[in-house]
């Protein structure tokens, strides 16, 4: 994991482990052991600022103990001065308001015996530091840690991402994970309280298909808070969408004796107890996702049969995929489309603040078979409408789309393709692709934050925002598009001609299929 802002990561990582050693024992000896370590560390503090105040007076015997108060005075006012203050500011605030909240977890929760509150620390293991989160992941491949390596037999897990693309806490898992879902800020709070309940809201992790297990954590932490298990004859396909007051999730599920799809329903405010169940009017529904109006679910059906337990497919040559629209109150069917070629596997979908369904294609078909993997659809409209790929060469995604971003603000669109190893931005004004940049095994795909670290020199010829995408070899990279479609540099009047402008930053770990935004 990257290291950011040592000091408080490790101050803030200890306390974080003392709260769950806390929670785990109830005792008060945990208690006694919490406040030994304060005083220690306290203690600790202090006599290393004797010890460095010693020094100072035999360099200049005029020193005072004042001279750090007013030291740290000064640094303040420095960086409240500072052109790039707000975000640093912003994390020493965050900062101090996770370990404020640490801290009042662990007196509360320590000895209270009555709570039936799972203990998931037993079976996630939480690192953490102090920064505020801006996408959250999904790891293939996590670090390894020897000292924890007889606790974890696998290295799957989670990680919250900041506004640089640094790793702010990182959770295992228990198997492989595949959509990540972000419970979006009710409507109702205020814009003084937004920033708090931004970071504690719930984030979803769905297992990859076809798993039987979803669970929720904290989007500031990553603690596991609830772990949900499948109905009987159930399983999940790996994707999930919130009501737009985050009361509701649903899930699209397979039903293992029929093999029709469901939509389960399930109480954010309950302990994410299921409540209801629709169908999906189709076969293998994969990804779903909330329309603007707050009352329409929007279903990718992929068409492809499954067992339980079994990614194996049964019915290539006969699959029936669609978009379907629900009522989402009562799972009334409003609309369905279809697709020109019944083997186009309807699987990912991103939602224009328009109302127009972008739409990811994965195709089943032979090889030499070249058809639209990018598609568009509104609701009235009595088919999808293709993107345009210059010379109509869709085999450059090699017939597997596996993510869309939407940035509904300038009218781009982002799709990854690990098979082809690329990631390609399409300007919507025009339906046209923009362009193609390599990228291996890439996947996960979002819209791109402001981040306070400058990216290059030719920084200045791209647009404000973009996109992230994560891949398999641990990279987390910058799209941004050029705004100029041909840039002199200054080195030796070489002439720029690429339309996207990528920065890659490394981690140590394998990035999964997608990332999401917070």
């Amino acid at each position: 994991m990257s290291t950011i802002e040592a000091g408080t990561a490790v101050s803030l990582a200890q306390t974080h482990d003392q709260l769950n050693r806390s929670n785990r024992s109830g005792t008060t000896s945990s208690t006694h052991e919490l406040l030994t370590t304060s005083v220690l560390t306290a203690v600790g503090t202090a006599a290393l600022v004797g010890i460095h105040h010693r020094y100072r007076k035999q360099q200049h015997p005029d020193a005072s103990l004042q001279d750090y108060v007013d030291g740290i005075r000064t640094q303040l006012q420095a960086l409240r001065a500072a052109p790039d203050s707000t975000p640093k500011l912003s994390r020493l605030r965050y900062a101090c308001e996770q370990a404020a909240v640490t801290w009042k977890q662990a007196y509360h929760a320590v000895g209270d015996n009555n709570s039936d509150v799972p203990d998931f620390a037993v079976m996630h293991t939480t690192t953490m530091l102090a920064r505020p989160v801006s996408w959250v992941s999904g790891v293939a491949s996590l670090p390894k840690d020897q000292a924890t390596l007889s606790q974890n037999e696998h290295d799957f897990g989670v990680v919250g991402i900041d506004a640089d693309r640094q790793i702010v806490w990182q959770t295992t898992m228990p198997e492989r994970v595949h959509d990540i879902v972000v419970q979006p800020v009710s409507v109702n709070v205020s814009e003084a309280q937004h920033n708090t309940v931004e970071q504690r809201r719930d984030v979803v992790v769905m297992g990859r298909r076809p798993s039987e297990r979803f669970w929720v954590l904290n989007t500031s932490n990553g603690q596991v808070q609830h772990a949900i298990k499948a109905d009987v004859n159930r399983h999940f396909y790996g994707h999930a969408c919130y009501s737009l007051d985050g009361s509701l999730l649903y899930v699209t599920e397979n039903d293992t004796v029929s093999l029709a799809g469901k939509i389960g329903i399930y109480d954010a405010n309950d302990s994410y107890k299921k409540v209801a169940e629709f169908d999906s009017y189709g076969i293998g529904p994969h990804e779903l996702i909330m329309h603007p109006d707050s009352e329409t679910l929007i279903i990718a059906n992929g068409g492809i049969k499954t067992e339980q337990a079994s990614r194996e497919e049964l019915n290539l040559d006969t699959m029936r995929p669609s978009l379907v629209y629900l009522n989402r109150h009562d799972g009334t069917l409003l609309e369905q489309v279809t697709p020109e070629h019944n083997q186009m596997s309807v699987r990912h979908l991103a939602m224009h603040d328009d109302g127009t369904v972008m739409i990811g294609i994965q195709f089943q078909g032979e090889k030499h078979i070249n058809v639209p993997l990018v598609l568009t659809h509104k609701r009235g409209d009595g088919s999808f409408t293709p993107l345009t790929m210059p010379n109509n060469q869709w085999q450059r995604f090699h017939q597997y789309i596996a993510s869309v971003a939407v940035d509904s603000e300038r009218n781009l669109l982002c799709v990854t393709t690990p098979i082809g190893g690329c990631a390609a931005i399409y300007d919507l004004h025009t339906r046209k692709l923009i362009d193609d940049v390599s990228l291996p095994d890439c996947a996960g795909a979002s819209v791109l934050a402001n981040s306070s670290v400058s990216m290059s020199k030719i920084d200045k010829y791209a647009e404000p925002t973009g996109f992230i995408v994560s891949d398999g070899q641990g990279q987390l990279t910058a799209l941004r598009v050029n705004a100029l479609p041909k840039v002199k540099l200054d080195v030796n009047d070489i002439e720029f001609h690429e339309r996207i402008i990528k920065d890659s930053q490394l981690h140590m770990m394998s990035f999964d299929n997608h990332l999401q935004a917070l």
